[in-house]
């Protein structure tokens, strides 16, 4: 048999009551695209670029050496060469890459030992997918096919390398494969990764960095732990944070469309993650995109992709956020500053469930849960005709409101804590706490930026502090000023004014309880209670 001639039918077994598949004679496994192009998304993450690419690298010619040892039997070839030469219809017939040869007339100088190229890389589409265009070449484990089939066909050491790639925007993926020796020197570096001394060498790495991130990650646990709540890592000690927590717990478990209400900086994001993490499609990738931070001329092309050559500096096929979102979770933020002109596409998509990209003609099905968000009145915006009333009952499944801080007070000490306790390991600089009197200061506060407006006033306070403790003075004026102070409920004023009235008794009485709860005219286990009531708020106590 000539290689040329080789059908999936003739090395392709597939029992009719399915079960064991057969490819060569050797035992296969029908692998999705996409589930590589996590694990390849993963291993970067984990192991850095250059970790990812010796682990495919080693795989792929791995690979290819195993099938040349396969087919060179298991085939009835016309002779030695026809199986030499088979490597690329047998790259093709698994999926991988589709290839043609170079002209004579494009062939690089000196002539090499095989040059072709490749169309349909899976692993430029997944790279493109799940990390967005590269500055190097991606298609690691296809170099390393070539590589190992090669190598083991024509018994010497073979190094196929990409000259051009999608994966970092070039119009083909283009391979070089030359005799190790005929490489240039300059070359040497790229042949460390077909060596099994490189994965050693990432795996030696990433157990080190494994090691001391696990020590900054139980010290950074062993300072917050006393003040969060639980393993959600959210803060919920204030009955309005604990009824959303309840609800969006719930609403996780339903793959429905959700819409987050709240004033910017409370949080909205933080619950959408929440979200995804407690849903069946935690596995899957979460996005957010902030809606008014898109020009809206180039919106579509974010959300929807493009196709190349579809406008002025579309050099590139490019997925959209719905299709790297794809059994995942998207976060639509600031939903209301959409153009109406866009909201009637989303609407589309949202109901269709399939997404056109700029330029094509093509629709393709996506599985994605859209929790959209805004600090805006959607209703209001209907009436004014600012928003599509359609899109509004679309996304309007299920609405979360998100409370602002001032109405969740309790949440605030704790909030600080954990930013005080980030930002000082963010700093490397020794752990930090909060004063009685700043942590009064906090909780007397309006706060109209919400969360983000504290995150940054602890963060400034740790900078500007010259000792191991944060004072009044060392937080933002407004926090001082009488013109931004809030004016709190009834309850509030009054849990205040108990608090610091017990606190200067106890002060006074230098710290003589029996004696402080006679003057209080309270039992001496009701201001016990009330001291570890004090203290689990981050008030010092005399």
């Amino acid at each position: 048999m000539k290689a040329s001639e080789l059908t999936l039918t003739d090395v392709l077994v597939t029992p009719q009551d399915g079960g064991l598949l057969t490819f060569a004679g050797e035992r296969v496994l029908l692998m999705d695209a996409v589930a590589l192009g996590l694990l390849r998304q993963q291993l970067i993450d984990a192991l850095g670029f250059s970790g990812a690419r010796a682990v495919f690298t080693r795989f792929g010619y791995t690979h290819g050496w195993r099938l040349a040892q396969a087919t060179r039997s298991a085939i009835p070839w016309d002779d030695e060469r026809e199986w030499r030469i088979a490597g690329g219809r047998l790259h093709k017939l698994k999926g991988l890459v589709t290839f043609e040869p170079v002209a004579e007339s494009q062939r690089v100088q000196p002539p090499a030992f095989a040059e072709s190229v490749w169309h349909d890389s899976y692993e430029a589409e997944q790279h493109l997918l799940h990390n967005g265009q590269a500055s190097e070449c991606v298609c690691w484990s296809l170099v390393g096919f070539a590589s190992g089939y090669v190598s083991y066909a024509n018994q010497k050491t073979i190094y196929c390398i990409e000259s051009s790639c999608r994966g970092r925007g070039d119009p083909v993926c283009r391979m070089v494969g030359r005799p190790k020796e005929d490489w240039p020197q300059s070359m040497q570096e790229e042949f460390s990764f077909f060596e099994k001394s490189c994965l050693n060498e990432a795996l030696a790495s990433l157990s080190s960095k494994l090691k001391r991130t696990d020590k900054k990650l139980m010290t950074h646990l062993k300072q917050i732990e006393r003040i969060t709540e639980d393993a959600s890592g959210l803060v919920h000690r204030s009955e309005s944070m604990n009824s959303l927590v309840t609800q969006a717990r719930r609403v996780a478990a339903v793959d429905a469309t959700i819409l987050l209400l709240g004033e910017s900086g409370v949080g909205k994001e933080r619950i959408a993650h929440f979200i995804h993490d407690h849903s069946p499609r935690q596995a899957g990738p979460f996005i957010a995109m902030n809606c008014a931070a898109i020009p809206e001329n180039l919106l579509e092309s974010e959300l929807f992709g493009h196709a190349r050559g579809s406008f002025t500096g579309a050099t590139v096929d490019r997925p959209g956020l719905f299709e790297a979102a794809h059994q995942g979770t998207l976060m639509l933020d600031e939903i209301g500053e959409m153009p109406l002109s866009m909201q009637a596409k989303l609407l589309r998509v949202l109901q269709e469930r399939e997404v056109r990209r700029v330029g094509e003609n093509k629709m393709r099905p996506v599985d994605v849960r859209v929790i959209a968000a805004t600090h805006r009145d959607l209703k209001a915006a209907v009436a004014e005709g600012k928003f599509r009333e359609d899109l509004y009952y679309r996304l309007h499944v299920v609405e979360l409101k998100v409370p602002p801080l001032r109405d969740r007070r309790d949440d605030i000490l704790p909030l600080a804590h954990i930013a005080l306790a980030e930002v000082c390991t963010r700093m490397k600089t020794p752990q930090k706490t909060l004063s009685a009197d700043a942590n009064r200061q906090l909780t007397r506060y309006s706060w109209p930026g919400n969360v983000r407006e504290l995150m940054n006033a602890i963060e400034r306070a740790a900078i500007l502090s010259s000792g191991r403790q944060i004072h009044p003075a060392d937080l933002p004026e407004e926090l001082t000023a009488k013109s931004r102070s809030i004016a709190v409920s009834s309850a509030a004023t009054l849990a205040d004014a108990e608090r610091e009235f017990i606190l200067s008794v106890l002060k006074n009485e230098d710290g003589n309880r029996v004696r402080a709860a006679r003057k209080l005219d309270i039992g001496a286990a009701t201001l016990f209670r009330k001291i570890q009531q004090f203290r689990s708020e981050g008030f010092d106590v005399p």
